[in-house]
């Protein structure tokens, strides 16, 4: 924090009275190549399938599409340097809209500090527990709140207002906000305390140094016990005087700043004419929407000793005295695989998610889970990081494989019909989430139930397979497509349908699980770098001695005798050119387009009736 540490100080202790103790702090600091992980990922809000938009996530390396409360904690890595600290932090991250072109870029994560400020309270402040759960924050906001652009922290002032953004600028002569501004019409509204912040997006250019367009969220430091660690809607509230309501635990107050990449966008848009072109993942262009999530994974001693004993301040938790557990190499870093495989950094056409960018002034609907397929984009991402410790450098390569040890689910490009409860499942299971899918039944100790869809038997018979899988280490195998995706599906239906070779034939586009191959023969069969046609992997695959080929994401084959999971998906989802010839279709992201010889076919009929 650069130049509003002063006022932050101010508004923390604006209701404490001069006998209590006085109040102490520390940051949190992060290492690594970039967050742990981004992705449509939010275990809290939407467990167990894709979320909604897109989030930037720090911490242990544990993160999941579902997490349990010792999930986190028993992470083997974490991005926070601090060891014992294996706690995931996470926030929507950042597009630029285009004015030229109304093309949508990425936004790089800076970087992002988590202070935790240990406040003046008569109350005995404790450590968090693991599984505890927070959200702060409304995604659905597009409208300013009535107490204006002040920062409100503490019940005794009025309404929270806990989040704002802060602009350093090399030239303040112009105020950071219009002054007649109402935060209804394309940019938002001063602090009337704090030159450098307001609440919604400022129309200024943010070229501080070293500290360009950061996001300030604050959380609420009272604990209700009786609601208990997982209800994250109704667990927590600010204190009031900086105190907490009898029968209450007084936690820390965490406050994350996330600083993000704006300048490199300086040259294409102009500030101070009322108007901003950064828009969250969530499709919000107003930023009143700022929101962040936060679930516990620290070793409760280890974070009791720092709040007893450590005022280090900016200087950084790392340097508390006598801290429990050590440091992480920072020259070493800390990071996963998304399990929702689409394009995410780069140029695309529309957010991932499809979410749709809204107005000023008019509220969004409630955040869901999402039904949308992974966006198709202009420019393709940066290949996803590998889960590992280790020599942190950046890759140039346009095609890349990695492996790593990582736990969590995965779904592939997941579709859902609507939230589901949330589940306890076990940090390194595997499950497939389909549309439609049979009630979950009971999994045998030590697995996880994979749901087949529903299937016509030949006596007519509505048929459902489920079958169980073990959890154990999973590894990630990810190749990125460096060529441009078409952003208008072709006709995949025709073009898939063709026949590619004598006695075989297209069974379907089938959906893939990007940490847990469908299809085990061969991965990533060597056809030709940018060669890959239903043709050539049908090929590869029949002169290897396999029944099924499917082509993936452009420019993938595979081959093998069964589908491990047989989730057959809408034929649209299959719809990118294959890359050495776009007269064909070559799947798509994390789909797979099948094709078997006849005799496969017959065999992959065999179904067990259902049970009644």
């Amino acid at each position: 924090m650069h130049f509003t540490k002063a006022s932050l100080m101010a508004a923390l202790a604006t209701a404490a009275s001069a006998g209590k103790t006085g109040r102490t702090f520390a940051v949190n600091h992060f290492y690594g190549k970039g967050p742990l992980v981004s992705g449509r990922m939010d275990p809290i809000v939407n467990p167990g399938v894709a979320s909604g938009h897109v989030h930037a996530i720090q911490g242990g390396n544990n993160f999941a599409l579902s997490m349990t409360d010792n999930q986190a904690l028993e992470s083997t890595c974490t991005s926070s340097l601090v060891k014992n600290d294996k706690s995931n932090y996470w926030t929507p991250s950042l597009y630029f809209k285009d004015p030229a072109t109304g093309m949508l870029e990425s936004v790089e994560m800076f970087y992002m500090n988590v202070y935790y400020f240990f406040e003046k309270t008569n109350d005995e402040i404790k450590a968090f527990q693991p599984g505890h759960r927070m959200v702060i924050g409304n995604p659905t906001l597009r409208s300013p709140p009535a107490t204006g652009g002040k920062s409100i922290l503490d019940l005794a002032d009025g309404t929270p207002q806990p989040v704002q953004f802060t602009c350093p600028r090399s030239n303040t002569n112009t105020p950071l906000y219009p002054t007649n501004s109402d935060g209804l019409h394309g940019v938002g509204i001063q602090d009337p305390g704090n030159q450098g912040a307001g609440v919604g997006f400022p129309d200024q250019n943010c070229d501080g140094y070293a500290s360009p367009l950061r996001a300030d969220i604050h959380f609420p430091s009272c604990y209700n016990p009786a609601v208990g660690l997982t209800n994250y809607k109704e667990n927590m509230q600010f204190p009031t005087n900086g105190d907490c309501p009898s029968g209450w635990i007084h936690t820390p107050h965490l406050f994350y700043e996330v600083y993000w990449n704006t300048p490199k966008f300086a040259s294409r848009w102009t500030p101070g004419q009322g108007t901003q072109p950064f828009v969250l993942s969530n499709g919000d262009p107003t930023g009143y929407g700022l929101h962040a999530d936060f679930l516990s994974g620290w070793d409760v001693t280890t974070l009791q000793q720092i709040i007893d004993n450590c005022n280090a301040g900016d200087a950084g938790m790392d340097k508390c005295p006598g801290l429990i557990g050590g440091l992480n190499d920072p020259s070493t870093t800390c990071n996963i695989v998304s399990p929702i495989q689409e394009t995410i950094f780069g140029t695309m056409s529309a957010l991932p998610g499809n979410n749709p960018i809204g107005q000023w002034g008019v509220g969004a609907s409630s955040p869901a889970a999402s039904s949308a397929a992974p966006v198709a984009s202009a420019a393709a991402s940066s290949a996803p990081v590998a889960s590992s410790t280790s020599p942190a450098k950046a890759s140039s390569t346009s095609k890349a494989s990695s492996t790593s040890k990582a736990a969590g689910n995965a779904a592939g490009n997941t579709k859902v019909a609507a939230e589901p409860a949330a589940t306890s499942q076990p940090s390194g299971a595997t499950t497939v989430i389909t549309v439609g899918s049979p009630a979950a039944t009971s999994a045998p100790a030590g697995t996880t139930p994979v749901v087949v869809p529903t299937s016509q038997a030949a006596d007519g018979n509505v048929v459902t397979a489920t079958t169980y899988l073990s959890y154990t280490t999973l590894v990630y195998t990810t190749v990125t497509d460096s060529g441009a995706v078409p952003t208008a599906a072709p006709s995949s239906t025709a073009k898939s349908s063709s026949p590619v070779a004598d006695g075989w034939s297209y069974a379907g586009c089938y959906q893939d699980v990007v940490n847990d191959r469908v299809m085990t023969g061969i991965k990533f069969a060597n056809v030709g770098q940018h060669a890959v046609t239903n043709t050539k992997c049908v090929a590869y695959c029949a002169a290897k001695g396999y029944s099924m080929a499917g082509t993936e994401y452009a420019g993938q084959c595979f081959c093998a005798n069964t589908l491990r999971v047989s989730t057959k998906i809408d034929e649209t989802t299959c719809n990118m050119p294959c890359e050495g010839d776009e007269t064909q279709t070559c799947g798509g992201g994390a789909a797979l387009s099948v094709y078997s010889t006849k005799t496969t076919c017959k065999r992959s009929m065999r179904i067990m009736p259902r049970s009644n």
